[in-house]
């Protein structure tokens, strides 16, 4: 293709390389815009003529769309014009439509102008050759502008490697692209490690006086007597140290080389620390950050306790009195007369139990140091809030199967004060036995024919631990199928409204007395209605945060505290069912 005269050409993109909008060029997608010209505009603002600087004339090649481009003589051209002499713009950018794509890969289109930009469509759009017309009116190419490539302002000099195409490898950072990967802080301390490694050595100060003495006032600012300065401008305790912190030339280059390899000046500063002497490398790069704005809590899951607390019901009294009258005794049962005999008063037995409060609590304290120091996150709050779940969960724990706790533990939540569900009296929780060497699927039979002994509140739920229900949603039929897909589909066979995994009852056993012998058992599932579970607390004795400062050890200290009662009040409104354990 002939070409006239031009004041530079370049890349207007390249194939295969993604562009900045996540398009891929492919091979001669713009094949047939080869010789077609094309405004030249500045960052595609192409809705003023002010920004039209020229035209760009196209080339098809195996590699891209190459361009050459003429400025116009408008001052905005001219401007323009100066800015890529000076190196100052270095990258290119179309604009296409009619595109035709396959995925994210454009294999059809028509370039509609050709712009001047500050960051190009993608890595291979950028300015390789400069040839403005000089003064005399010689056209010639700059040699010296030599390569600018990347298309963000990075100067590759003409003595580096290239691939068989003219271009730099782009496998490989330059320099300045290391060095742009570091904040402010970070370049100047680099500036400072760089004055260093330029300084002479005081022996050398002698020799430079010599040869130089008539270029003195050249020198640094801080010289006194000639002598260079020998001091870390960013720490002056460091003075002392100055020449086990002091790099030299062809040291600091390579570690930049190495850096380049590595694409880290992080890791590539950290790796020489030993073999150069460096000290204080964390002066050079700042300290590590939190990505969370609070501590990741690891912790048993919880999702169980907010339906256990919400699902009992609330009596504003903390003394709870239950009462019942047994109407299954032989003694309440309706007589028939015979003439002449003595008729026979109704004997019912009355059942009352009465459960009183305890308190539960949560204490904990921080010294006003570390309330003040800590600025990542509100060290406050996240405490308050992590007492509240940590409460709530004792106090759900309490309600379903205890504390856990030795009952010689002065810490223990006395079973008189909170009545577990698990250990209940069998007036109360109707315990059953299933024999040790029941398969997962007899246990299902045994839990649905136990049904027939709850007389809670409407359809309760199923509380067992994780292991108990992988068991039950394992099993199959002799096809390989799976009998219950769902927990759903699990729950309508044992005739519960809900199956709730509870962490805490893992491995839970007890000894309990069966035909007069000691028998290990283990807990499999609870079902209940906690409907028929109250939780009573006086005014005053509902969950309440108190915070106190201790001026004697500057300590700010927290309690969250409850003093409550719970306990079944409806007869036989759970069942329990444990499996007994091989000996």
């Amino acid at each position: 293709m002939a070409k006239k005269k031009y004041d530079f050409s370049g890349y207007a993109t390249k194939n295969n390389i993604k562009c900045t909008d996540g398009r891929t060029i492919l091979k001669d997608a713009f094949k047939h815009n080869d010789g077609k010209k094309v405004p030249l505009v500045w960052q595609h603002i192409h809705d003023d003529p002010a920004n039209i600087l020229g035209h760009a004339l196209l080339e098809n090649r195996d590699d891209g769309v190459y361009t050459y481009c003429s400025f116009n003589d408008s001052p905005a051209a001219q401007n323009a014009k100066t800015l890529v002499a000076h190196g100052d713009i270095t990258a290119l950018s179309i604009y296409a439509n009619q595109l035709q794509q396959e995925g994210k890969k454009v294999i059809h289109g028509a370039i509609k102008e050709v712009s001047l930009v500050l960051a190009g469509a993608n890595e291979g759009a950028f300015i390789d050759n400069l040839a403005f017309e000089h003064g005399d009116g010689n056209e010639g190419i700059d040699e010296e502008e030599a390569i600018i490539f990347m298309g963000d302002g990075y100067l590759i000099h003409s003595d580096l490697e290239h691939d068989s195409k003219g271009d730099p490898n782009p496998e490989e950072k330059t320099v300045g692209e290391v060095f742009d990967t570091l904040n402010e802080e970070q370049k100047n301390v680099v500036y400072a490690i760089l004055a260093h490694a330029l300084e002479p050595d005081e022996e050398d100060d002698e020799d430079e006086d010599e040869k130089d003495k008539g270029n003195k006032e050249a020198k640094h600012s801080d010289n006194e007597g000639g002598k260079v300065m020998k001091r870390n401008v960013f720490d002056k305790s460091l003075e002392d140290k100055a020449a086990k912190t002091t790099l030299t030339h062809a040291q600091f280059g390579e570690i930049l080389a190495d850096a380049m390899k590595t694409g880290s000046f992080r890791e590539s500063f950290l790796a020489h620390t030993v073999t150069y002497g460096i000290e204080n490398i964390d002066y050079l790069f700042p300290d590590a950050k939190t990505v969370t704005p609070n501590p990741e809590l690891i912790m048993r899951n919880v999702e169980w306790v907010n339906g256990v607390i919400s699902g009992t019901t609330h009596s504003p009294f903390s003394r709870i009195k239950s009462t019942a009258a047994d109407l299954t005794a032989d003694t309440a049962r309706a007589l028939g007369y015979v003439k002449g005999s003595l008729k026979k008063e109704e004997v019912v037995l009355l059942l009352k139990r009465i459960t009183t409060p305890t308190t539960i609590y949560k204490k904990q304290k921080l010294d006003r140091d570390d309330i003040i120091d800590i600025v990542d996150l509100d060290v406050v709050a996240w405490l308050k809030a992590e007492m509240r779940v940590m409460l709530d969960e004792e106090l759900a724990r309490a309600i379903l199967v205890g504390d856990g706790r030795d009952a010689e533990s002065g810490d223990k939540i006395p079973v008189a004060n909170i009545r577990p569900i698990y250990t209940d009296d069998d007036m109360y929780a109707h315990h059953v036995n299933i024999p040790a060497a029941y398969d997962p699927d007899e246990i299902i039979d045994e839990i649905v024919r136990a049904r027939k002994n709850y007389k809670g509140s409407g359809s309760p739920e199923l509380y067992m631990d994780s292991d108990t229900l992988t068991d039950m949603l394992l099993l199959k039929d002799t096809t390989g199928r799976k009998l219950y897909p769902t927990i759903n589909e699990l729950a309508t066979t044992l005739r519960v409204s809900k199956i709730i995994e509870v962490p805490v009852m893992e491995g839970l056993t007890r000894t309990v007395t069966i035909d007069a012998t000691p028998t290990v058992v283990k807990l499999k599932a609870i079902l209940v209605n906690l409907k028929d579970y109250t939780v009573g607390a006086d005014k005053g004795g509902q969950v309440s945060m108190f915070d106190d400062f201790d001026i004697d050890y500057n300590q700010q200290k927290y309690l969250l505290e409850a003093r409550c009662s719970g306990a079944l009040t409806r007869p036989k409104s759970a069942i329990v069912v444990e499996q007994i354990q091989a000996s």
